[in-house]
């Protein structure tokens, strides 16, 4: 008879399973929340049964601290998002390391952009709270002109089994943003100063920042995995571990402060995700970089590394005019084919093997072809739009936006940095070969990743040349008698000075024991059982982890029209739990 201890762990395990938030997607790859990161002190977990069923390495431990959870890419190919739980409803919500503030829409939104899964008010959540009376105004605007408004609230907010009470939110009555894949709203990563929420209402710091000045995390970062369908993962407190196999690889760029805007202080303070970038290069030759503020900026160009929501005009790669000329001039056959609304746009042949590398650090970032082509024009098939797009110059002296498609190329890890200890720091890691001269991926390589992504643009190219437009450089935002440089330690606004810093004070000097970062790894997709009963025989099943259903926008267990929707189905996990009892109990 299979021992009792046994039977016991596998309906654990099983329960466990049914009960992780998941993918809502019914495609892809599916990678649920596992709570573990590396110990160091090798403590026993006592689930030893546990660990044989889900395969899990000894020496991981549970950790309360961290979670890691699936970024899925929509359909429209520019937004990433993820599952969080509002309340008692769960809500997809794109991601945003360009913005901090948390929002989605809610019942009281007519709009035809509303037209998605909402927060629903007449739900009267029991950790709902209002905020002045829902009379304190939320606004936001995006690159494209789009926006949204509504009310702040404070609701209790989840991914995976980290959870902040009383969050600060803004629950949106009026939009024209536009998303796709019942998205709902946007999760805001960046620093608590961009907090549109935060500037209006006291003790209102955005998600992330909650989290790391309160301690809750087992180290104040968050790790992205980009990929081009729902095998991504956005983990909170540690990095992920089956992405990262080796953490010396990872190199640390100090992130950039910024001086107040005017009067609004006499200190600089972390604004945005940005670095300074050292470097560009065209199959191995560089370009000339020039900063538009070079007195303002150190003569040196910054970049802001970003997973935005497509609206902010942030979702590829963009960069200022005289730079990305460059960039494409050592590109035979590359021309400028359209300038609208100020942006530029170049094509480059789609035969051209071409590799272009970013430099940070002093390492090289290599992009492929199939990195940084968007793909042939339908009118003009030998000929491919390609990124980088080139932008006219920004007054906050930011003039690199690197977005999905460089991201996709790295694991990029967002350190918030230690009150007082240490900066805050982006950690990439590359995901191929770095070196230069890399080896440009095939022709024959790049049309087949065409032709299966199907990504041919309905366009056809003017059969003439366009001149490159020129713009007048616009007052620099900042207050210049401030000094802010890479690398600052401030005495507020980042985590908890609780924290030992890991990553070294200012100057990147002092990198002092980066390879004891937390790491938290995926549970495995499948799960294989090899069970012998009472006469000897051995059974092997193998199982995929059950998924249960949720009914975004709805409360589990709220009658609506009738229906209870939002109720989970047991699936491949009473199936085989049955199954499972009667090889124990000898049946079978």
């Amino acid at each position: 008879m299979l021992p009792l201890f046994l039977v016991l762990s596998i309906l654990a395990f099983l329960d466990g399973v049914y009960s992780i938030s998941v993918r809502p997607a019914a495609h892809g790859r599916w990678r649920p929340d596992l709570r573990r990161r590396v110990s160091n002190g090798g403590r026993s977990s006592g689930l030893q049964s546990r660990q044989i069923l889900e395969g899990i390495v000894v020496g991981v431990a549970p950790a309360n601290n961290s979670t890691i959870i699936p970024v899925s890419f929509a359909s429209d190919r520019e937004t990433y998002y993820v599952l969080a739980g509002v309340g008692n409803v769960s809500l997809r919500l794109a991601l945003d390391t360009a913005s901090s503030d948390t929002w989605m829409v809610s019942s009281d939104c007519g709009s035809p952009a509303c037209n998605v899964p909402k927060y629903p008010l007449a739900f009267e959540s029991p950790t709902f709270v209002s905020v002045n009376s829902n009379a304190t105004a939320f606004n936001v605007s995006y690159a494209d002109s789009t926006g949204a408004e509504g009310f702040v609230a404070r609701e209790s907010v989840s991914f995976g089994n980290l959870t902040v009470p009383d969050q600060a939110i803004g629950l949106v009555t009026s939009s024209n943003v536009s998303f796709t894949d019942q998205v709902s709203g946007v999760l805001g990563l960046s620093f608590p100063r961009l907090s549109a929420i935060a500037s209006q209402t006291v003790n209102a710091t955005p998600f992330f920042a909650t989290m790391a000045q309160n301690g809750q995390l087992d180290y104040p970062l968050f790790g992205l995995s980009l990929t081009r369908d729902d095998s991504g993962s956005l983990a909170f407190g540690a990095i992920d571990g089956s992405v990262v196999m080796n953490r010396t690889l990872i190199e640390w760029n100090e992130v950039v402060p910024f001086a107040p805007f005017g009067a609004e202080s006499n200190t600089s303070s972390y604004l945005q995700w940005t670095v300074v970038l050292e470097g560009v290069s065209v199959n191995g030759s560089t370009v000339g970089l020039q900063p538009t503020y070079p007195a303002q900026t150190f003569n040196s160009s910054l970049a802001l590394i970003d997973a935005a929501v497509p609206d902010s005009g942030t979702a590829g790669i963009y960069g200022p005019y005289q730079d990305v000329e460059q960039i494409f001039s050592q590109i035979p056959g590359a021309r400028l084919v359209d300038d609208d609304d100020g942006v530029g746009q170049w094509v480059v042949p789609c035969d051209a093997e071409v590799l272009i590398a970013f430099n940070f650090g002093g390492r090289e970032f290599v992009m492929q072809p199939t990195d940084y082509l968007i793909g042939p024009a339908s009118g003009n098939p030998n000929l491919c739009l390609s990124w980088p797009q080139a932008a006219p110059p920004s007054s906050d002296g930011i003039d690199w936006q690197l977005g999905s498609p460089f991201l996709r190329t790295v694991y990029s890890i967002f350190s918030f940095g230690i009150n007082t200890k240490e900066p805050p720091m982006i950690g990439l890691y590359p995901l191929a070969n770095t070196s230069i001269p890399a080896t440009p991926e095939p022709v024959s390589a790049v049309s087949e990743f065409f032709a299966s992504y199907s990504a041919t643009v309905a366009t056809t190219l003017p059969n003439f040349l366009l001149p490159t437009p020129t713009f007048s450089t616009p007052a620099y935002t900042f207050n210049t008698s401030v000094r802010a440089t890479p690398g600052e330690l401030v005495r507020t606004g980042l985590a908890t000075s609780t924290y030992v810093p890991l990553l070294g004070g200012a100057g990147g000097t002092h990198h002092r024991n980066a390879t004891a970062l937390p790491t938290i790894t995926p549970s495995p997709t499948v799960v294989t059982f090899v069970i012998t009963d009472t006469s000897g025989h051995t059974h092997t099943s193998v199982s995929t982890a059950s998924q249960p259903s949720v009914t975004l926008g709805v409360p589990a267990g709220w009658k609506v029209s009738g229906a209870r929707p939002g109720k989970a189905a047991a699936g491949v996990g009473a199936t085989l739990g049955a199954l499972l009892c009667a090889l124990a109990w000898g049946v079978l």
